[in-house]
């Protein structure tokens, strides 16, 4: 790796996002064996840097307004990196980065990378943070000015002499060597430059056939890297296989979070069939039990349809199930594993004179309901601890509720509106984005309430509508 021309890369940029945002600094150190020089410059990045982008770099609009726009440093910077290989710590961001610069000037670029998030990750399996700041704590590396182009590239050249020095040169080669690989096999039908437009965002891919059919739905909180994981050639078995071999166009939707991404891949595989989705299809008729009082106390499960009620707004519903089967199995293996009566749930129909053992009887899996050794109380009381972890939980809010979503660095805002655990459509930046049709599925349920329990990232809850 060190016997090569290196241009060890770091950008300043007014966000996170390899198309939407520009750059407001470059920093590149050019190493040539043992003699290092280094470039840098801020950029007008022609769009204003958002306040957190501001605090944390240090870098202000001010400081970059007289700066020269990124087409006034493109024929230097493409200079500069010609014939050498591209270091970045998170190379696949600077690099895109660039590359969208070059191209929106109609300027072709490529060079070799290099990551060496990727390259410590390797070289030292034993710690589990590669971010640059833990680099510069672990070995001492010192960094003027965190945040700043040219001090960061500074960090990674300090990295990788250090890791030389510890390790030898031959363990970085033979890293460096594992890392370069093989690229991804692309697809023979795939316009290989569709790829270098996927964004490093959270969002919704999708696979197309030749004839517009719909192979595969999938979602990200980084499109670029999964979808490129799809085509790698280790991972290139079975399913992904049989996916590469047919797929010739892929699209994408970009959501603001994890969130929408996930909402977003069910109301797509819903709404599409892909082929290779086995799960997350179009519910059939669900069901549900629902406890209804004998003439003799005990309680019994009847099974109920979802057209004949908006499971979203009944109580005391257990266990939402997507066919009849589903729920009979379910409920014969709770009986069996807290020994209840099957003839008095009605899972075996007992013959008979009254008094007659039911069959779980016979084979000891029942305390005796059926024969009267049981009371209706005790067997009820045992039936609802059986069934609670199966209970659909009751709507917790008086009302509509939105989870909210916003992108900290655009300030893009994405709210997701549910009743009921219904899902009533999306709104971005307060325009309509994919309107649904307000009818309970389990998927959503069990995303929602999952979400409840454990809410994400960057996002909060909020009644709907907002408040004025």
């Amino acid at each position: 790796m060190f016997d090569r021309p290196l241009a060890i890369v770091d950008l300043e940029t007014t966000g996170g996002h390899i198309t939407r945002d520009r750059i407001t600094e470059i920093g590149i150190l050019l190493v040539d064996g043992e003699q290092v020089r280094p470039w840098r410059a801020l950029v007008n990045p022609g769009q204003p840097i958002p306040p957190f982008i501001e605090q944390m770099t240090g870098i202000s609009n001010a400081m970059v307004a007289d700066a020269p726009p990124f087409e006034a440093l493109a024929a230097t910077v493409l200079e500069l990196l010609q014939g050498r290989l591209f270091v970045a710590h998170n190379a696949r961001f600077d690099y895109g980065l660039l590359k969208n610069a070059f191209r929106r000037l109609n300027m072709n670029w490529q060079a070799p990378q290099l990551c060496t998030v990727k390259l410590s990750r390797l070289l030292y399996p034993q710690h589990h943070k590669h971010s640059l700041d833990s680099l510069i704590d672990r070995f001492q590396l010192g960094c003027a000015s965190r945040h700043r182009a040219l001090d960061d590239a500074e960090a990674v050249w300090r990295f990788l002499s250090a890791a030389r020095t510890e390790l030898g040169e031959a363990a970085l080669n033979q890293a460096a060597r594992q890392l370069f690989g093989q690229p991804p096999a692309l697809p023979p039908h795939l316009d290989a430059s569709l790829l270098e437009d996927l964004p490093d965002t959270p969002g919704v891919y999708r696979f197309w056939d030749e004839q517009g059919v719909p192979l595969y739905v999938g979602k990200s909180i980084n499109l670029r890297s999964r979808v490129w994981a799809h085509f790698g050639a280790d991972t290139r078995q079975n399913k992904e296989m049989r996916i590469s071999q047919q797929v010739a166009r892929i699209d994408w939707i970009e959501t603001v979070g994890e969130f929408g991404a996930l909402l977003m891949e069910s109301q797509q595989i819903k709404a599409l069939q892909p082929v290779h989705n086995v799960r997350g299809r179009r519910e059939r008729a669900l069901c549900a039990w629902q406890l209804w009082p004998r003439e003799d106390g005990f309680l019994l499960p009847r099974l109920v349809q979802g057209q004949e009620m908006d499971l979203g707004q009944v109580r005391d519903i257990f266990g939402v199930f997507r066919s009849v089967r589903e729920a009979k199995k379910t409920l014969t293996d709770v009986a069996d594993a807290y020994r209840l009566c099957h003839g008095v749930l009605g899972i075996d129909r007992v013959s008979g004179k009254k008094g007659q053992p039911c069959f779980a009887r016979q084979l000891g899996r029942c305390r005796g309901a059926c024969v009267g050794q049981e009371s209706a109380s005790q067997h009820n009381e045992r039936l609802l601890h059986a069934l609670q972890r199966l209970q659909l939980k009751p709507w917790p809010f008086d009302g509509a509720v939105a989870v909210v979503e916003q992108d900290e660095v655009s300030g893009s805002v994405e709210q997701h509106v549910f009743d009921h655990w219904r899902f009533l459509g999306s709104w971005r930046d307060g325009q309509p984005l994919n309107p649904a049709e307000p009818v309970f599925e389990l998927d959503t349920y069990r995303l929602l309430a999952k979400y409840l329990l454990k809410p994400l990232k960057n996002t909060r809850l909020q009644p709907w509508p907002p408040a004025p």
